[in-house]
């Protein structure tokens, strides 16, 4: 990979990637954007000339041939995104954290094709806390997630259930189960959990509670580990994003924090 000008390519140009697209754009200095995937090539090429971007829209194979490709795809098109840049040996930078769980061959064929994924802190303050904790014997790990109904509803975990989100008056717990078991619930909802599971006890025994709240204007996390060396609790409140209220405006905010650590001589954190 160069060192001072990598290749960038984004899988899906929902909300997220499009925002991504636009910050690599506006600072050449995270990399040089060389291609984008979507499903829609039409409506794709006219957002990227809107952001002032001439760059081709690919298939999701042909991201991996730049040095660094950046997952922004609903939890479905996942594997297709990352699986060939993994073999390739790039750099993937996975906005959908859950899809780790879901397919965890992947980090077993990173090790072998020389790859790295790059997890992007997004909504989780002190994860490299949790990271270092993890170098000793951590005994718990929970995350209750407080989110809109309506930011909810569409939720796998709803099947066959007879949720109306409107009819939610109250703060509701809605799940309560391991990590495992609430990324094949929520998938969209739950890449902080994923975060936090990978960073510390695994996803088996990292617990999890999701909670409707009616009046939410903001999508909370409330992270509590025990350790042998600290005890961690952490709220922060991120504000969910106009477009898709499922991911929050810090999500790309976070992936492009996460491409200039490579490209930096000095940064803070990992």
């Amino acid at each position: 990979m160069s060192q001072t000008s990598p290749t960038v390519a984004i899988g899906s140009l929902g909300t997220i990637g499009l925002s991504v697209a636009r910050g690599i754009i506006e600072n050449p200095r995270l990399g040089r954007l060389v291609s984008v995937a979507a499903r829609d090539v039409n409506r794709a090429a006219a957002r990227m000339r809107e952001i002032g971007a001439d760059v081709p829209i690919v298939s999701v194979a042909e991201l991996a041939e730049a040095d660094v490709v950046i997952e922004c795809a609903p939890a479905a098109a996942f594997r297709d995104i990352a699986l060939p840049a993994i073999k390739a040996g790039r750099i993937l930078i996975p906005a959908t954290v859950g899809g780790l769980l879901a397919h965890p061959d992947l980090t077993e064929i990173a090790r072998d094709s020389g790859a790295r994924i790059i997890v992007p802190t997004g909504a989780i303050a002190a994860l490299d806390a949790v990271r270092a904790m993890a170098r000793g014997t951590i005994s718990s790990a929970k995350l209750k997630t407080t989110k809109s109904p309506h930011s909810l509803a569409a939720a796998p975990f709803f099947v066959g259930r007879n949720f109306d989100p409107d009819a939610v008056n109250e703060v509701t717990l809605i799940f309560s189960g391991n990590t495992l078991d609430a990324a094949a619930a929520f998938p969209a909802n739950i890449n902080v959990a994923a975060a936090l599971a990978l960073a510390g006890l695994g996803p088996e025994r990292t617990e999890v509670e999701i909670w409707a709240d009616p009046h939410a204007r903001t999508n909370t996390h409330q992270i509590s580990v025990v350790s042998d060396a600290a005890e961690l609790d952490v709220t922060i409140r991120v504000l969910p994003s106009p477009e898709n209220p499922k991911s929050s405006v810090l999500t790309p905010m976070s992936i492009l924090a996460a491409l200039e650590g490579l490209n930096s001589g000095f940064r803070v954190g990992s």
